[in-house]
C-alpha cells in the first residue's frame, strides 16, 4: 500500500497518539496519588482516634484503681503475707504439747496455776501466763522454769507481776498474776525444731 499522506500530517498523527497515551498515564498517576492521599489520611485519622480512645481508657483505669484503694489493699496483702510466714514457721516445728504440759505441771510450785501458753512469735520460746497466791509463789515459778534440771527452758524472764486487787473486784485465792517469757532449751525433749541448715539432717 502506498501512503500518500503528507509528511507533516503523518507527524501530527504520531504526536497525537503519543499525547493520548501521555494523557492516559498522567490520569492514572493522578488517580494513584489521590488514592494514596486518601489511604494515608484515613490511616492518620484512625490512629488519632485509637490513641485518644486508649488515653481515655487509661485515665478511666487509673481513676478506678484510685477508687478501689490500692494502697489499703496492698497493706492488707502485706499483713496476710506476714501471717502466712508466721504459720509456715509454726508448721516448721513440732511441739509435743502433751509431754510439755505434764512437765510444766510438775514444775509449778505450790500456790500457782497455769492460765495460758502463747506462741506469739516463733523464735524458740513461748509466753506463759499464770496466777499465784502471793508474790513469793509467783517468783518461785520463774525460778523453777529456769531450772536446767527441768530440761524445758534455758532462760525464763519475768515480764510482769501484779498482786494488786482492783477496786470492786471479787477476792480470789490467786490474786497475783504473772507473765513469763521463756526460751526453750536446745536439748528440750518436748520440742522438735527442723534444722534445714545442717547437712544430712533428717526431718
Amino acid at each position: 500500500m502506498i501512503n500518500l499522506l503528507p509528511p507533516d500530517y503523518k507527524q501530527n498523527i504520531v504526536y497525537a497518539r503519543r499525547n493520548a497515551a501521555l494523557r492516559k498515564w498522567g490520569l492514572a498517576l493522578l488517580i494513584t496519588i489521590f488514592g494514596a492521599i486518601v489511604i494515608i489520611g484515613g490511616g492518620y485519622i484512625y490512629m488519632d482516634q485509637a490513641i485518644k480512645a486508649n488515653q481515655k481508657e487509661v485515665a478511666a483505669s487509673q481513676k478506678s484503681l484510685e477508687e478501689q484503694d490500692i494502697e489499703g489493699t496492698r497493706k492488707r496483702l502485706d499483713e496476710i503475707s506476714a501471717n502466712t510466714k508466721l504459720i509456715l514457721q509454726v508448721l516448721s516445728r513440732e511441739i509435743l504439747f502433751s509431754g510439755l504440759l505434764r512437765q510444766l505441771g510438775a514444775t509449778l510450785p505450790a500456790g500457782t496455776s497455769l492460765e495460758q501458753i502463747k506462741i506469739d512469735k516463733v523464735s524458740g520460746g513461748i509466753t506463759l501466763k499464770a496466777v499465784a497466791k502471793d508474790i513469793d509463789s509467783a517468783t518461785q515459778l520463774q525460778v523453777n522454769l529456769e531450772d536446767p534440771n527441768n530440761k524445758i527452758f534455758q532462760k525464763a524472764d519475768l515480764e510482769t507481776i501484779n498482786c494488786g486487787v482492783a477496786e470492786g473486784a471479787t477476792a480470789t485465792a490467786y490474786p497475783c498474776s504473772v507473765q513469763i517469757r521463756a526460751l526453750f532449751a536446745k536439748d528440750n525433749p518436748y520440742v522438735y525444731i527442723q534444722n534445714t541448715s545442717a547437712s544430712g539432717a533428717q526431718p
